[in-house]
């Protein structure tokens, strides 16, 4: 059996989920689960789980098996097994340490789950961890969402010709800034994510980009359109299946992420997430 290790991620993820006021938002991003690949020879054959030749994902870092390393998992027992137990094979406790080995494909001659203890003198050394999965890692604990529609507001009445101004409300979650840290194998990693633009689909065909949060209008601006996040709708909604336009904003965020230290490795990350609600626009009604 021949083993070698990598580090990848686990497959996509994105979930729509349900929002107040008419908006949905939705998570658009990689998996991030740390995997490492092992290949297997395939000299399981003929088993209820037969496996031929090839390199299979297992998670780098397990609850209860301990961290992959090699081909096998390891976790330092605790408590430490007493003196003169044989699993020293003769060495005294603090002369290196008793690891509790599990081995999913087997070890060299035995194809057969390997499990026990074993004496090792110095700590078996972990798949390197990549500070950009960890940057992915601390993302995920900030539960980063969709933008937070202000303007325009699903209950709200909008006429064809009359410019809207496009506003989201802003908080750490749905626009910044919000930082994070994770840590695996000795390694920290700290990320900051900010939106640094919304992409706004108006239902009608048009697209706007928006590198801001928009402005809120006021009745003293008239017809005036937005100095900064705005759309003019030319036809009513009527013709929608729902009667509405559907709106959606998909937001950028930017991450920036640093390992901790004087000098350490720095990189970035690019998050999206959406948010939808419906807008109805209808006719100016001239009363004779």
């Amino acid at each position: 059996m021949r083993v070698c290790i990598g580090v990848g991620t686990s497959g996509s993820n994105a979930k729509l989920s349900g929002a107040s006021s008419g908006k949905r938002t939705a998570r658009i991003s990689s998996g991030k689960k740390r995997t490492c690949s092992a290949y297997f020879a395939g000299s399981k054959a003929g088993g209820p789980d037969e496996k031929g030749a090839s390199e299979y994902d297992v998670p780098c870092e397990d609850a209860e098996l301990g961290s992959f390393s090699g081909s096998c998992y390891y976790k330092k027992a605790d408590p430490q097994p007493a003196v003169g137990d044989p699993a020293w094979q003769g060495h005294q406790p603090g002369d290196g340490a008793i690891y509790q080995r599990s081995c999913p494909f087997g070890v060299p001659g035995n194809g057969v789950l390997a499990e026990g203890d074993v004496w090792m003198a110095q700590p078996p050394t972990a798949a390197a961890v990549d500070p950009a999965q960890l940057a992915q890692q601390a993302v995920d604990e900030m539960k980063l969402a969709g933008p937070d529609i202000a303007s325009p507001r699903a209950a709200g009445q909008y006429i064809v010709g009359v410019p809207m101004w496009m506003l989201v409300d802003q908080s750490p979650t749905t626009y910044g800034p919000n930082s994070a840290t994770a840590t695996a194998g000795g390694v920290t990693v700290t990320a900051t994510a900010k939106v640094s633009k919304i992409v706004w689909k108006m239902g009608d065909g048009s697209i706007v980009t928006c590198h801001g949060p928009g402005n809120p209008y006021s009745a003293v601006y008239g017809r005036q359109e937005s100095p900064a996040c705005g759309h003019t709708y030319t036809a009513s909604s009527a013709s929608q299946p729902s009667g509405a336009y559907t709106v959606t904003a998909t937001s950028t965020w930017t991450v920036d992420w640093q390992v901790a230290g004087g000098g350490g490795e720095t990189g970035r990350l690019l998050e999206s997430r959406q948010s939808q609600m419906q807008v109805a626009i209808g006719e100016l009604q001239v009363v004779r």
